[in-house]
């Protein structure tokens, strides 16, 4: 029998909705090996940006988090490419909504909390 496929969590310590998924994780899929990113501390780049939301079949507006100091400072959201944004996200991780869950080829936003379930 093969390894369960781990999850991947990117998010931040201090993010209730991340340690709601954690906990779900914990009690709903025992035994499966999570990983957490704190995305804030190590940055994220636009290789893995791009990869999460092709995974997740998202556009870089979907995870932008426009309430941030940086995205008021930046006039976020405003009209800008996908180029643009990626390069904004990269630049000041803090724009990336959070948590974005990944499970081998399949990615998402979990907001709402149960969403996760879907990478079961």
């Amino acid at each position: 029998m093969s390894d369960p496929e781990p999850f991947v969590v990117y998010d931040v310590p201090r993010c209730s909705t991340a340690r709601k998924v954690l906990a779900l994780l914990a009690e709903e899929a025992p035994g499966v090996p999570v990983t957490r990113l704190d995305y804030h501390r190590t940055g994220i780049t636009r290789g893995e940006l791009v990869d999460i939301l092709g995974k997740a079949g998202l556009a870089p507006a979907d995870v932008l988090r426009t309430r941030e100091a940086v995205a008021q400072e930046l006039g976020l959201p405003g009209e800008r490419s996908d180029e643009e944004l990626l390069a904004l996200m990269a630049e000041h991780p803090r724009l990336v909504q959070r948590p974005l869950v990944v499970r081998g080829d399949r990615a998402l936003l979990a907001r709402p909390v149960e969403r996760v379930r879907e990478l079961f």
